[in-house]
């Protein structure tokens, strides 16, 4: 819960910001090289359904993440967040995103992610309507196995890539986001079982609306 709050109150924060900004008096156009709806700052919010492998050791016993003898699971959920880009320099942009990833195992475990990210978008031209994107993140994850309560949250970070494509003057199409996380789930080892269990490796891949405001 304290995870979706942090992210609740970005997005508060963020829309304020954007708010407060287009009730200023307008400042002096300055010349630029693009023109066009899409220059200046941007604030999105998503929600999009994600599905993840997680691959790693075979692990036993209550605190198997993947199940007892497993070593890769597909894991699905949603993703949410919401994001602000801040910085432009001719056809890129520089922003932050915070976003909540709820993972469930066909095995019955699961995976909150709480993730900050570095945005850099880049537009080709002010008349494309795609904008591809990379992020590095850093977290934490939030772990709990199908046959335990425990749960155990360790430092994630990953790198994101994807691309929106315009659809309207609010509404992007998020065609897809691929990332790859690396977290220490739960696992026997962290409760001083002889077995020597390393970190999980996430493959995401996601797809979706994005609502965004200027």
């Amino acid at each position: 819960m304290k995870l979706r709050f942090l992210v609740f109150v970005f997005a508060v924060l963020a829309a304020t910001s954007v708010v407060a900004q287009t009730s200023l008096p307008p400042a002096p156009p300055t010349p630029s090289k693009e023109t066009g709806s899409d220059s200046g700052k941007s604030f999105g919010l998503y929600l999009n359904p994600v599905v993840s492998r997680i691959s790693g050791s075979a692990d036993s016993g209550p605190f198997a993440f993947l199940g007892a003898g497993n070593t890769s699971r597909i894991f699905g959920g949603v993703d949410y967040g919401a994001y602000y880009d801040f910085l432009r320099n001719g056809k890129a942009t520089l922003g932050v995103d915070m976003r909540d990833v709820v993972l469930h195992g066909n095995s019955g475990s699961d995976l909150n992610s709480f993730m900050v990210g570095i945005r850099i978008a880049y537009k080709p031209s002010s008349h494309s309507r795609w904008k591809p994107y990379v992020m590095p993140q850093i977290g934490s994850g939030r772990s709990r196995s199908a046959l335990s309560p425990v749960h155990k949250t360790n430092v994630q970070y990953g790198l994101s890539a994807g691309a929106d494509y315009k659809l309207g003057k609010f509404v992007d199409f998020r065609a897809l986001e691929i990332g790859y996380n690396s977290v220490t789930a739960v696992n026997s080892s962290e409760f001083n079982q002889p077995t020597n269990i390393g970190a999980v490796k996430m493959l995401n891949i996601s797809s979706g609306l994005v609502f965004h405001f200027k």
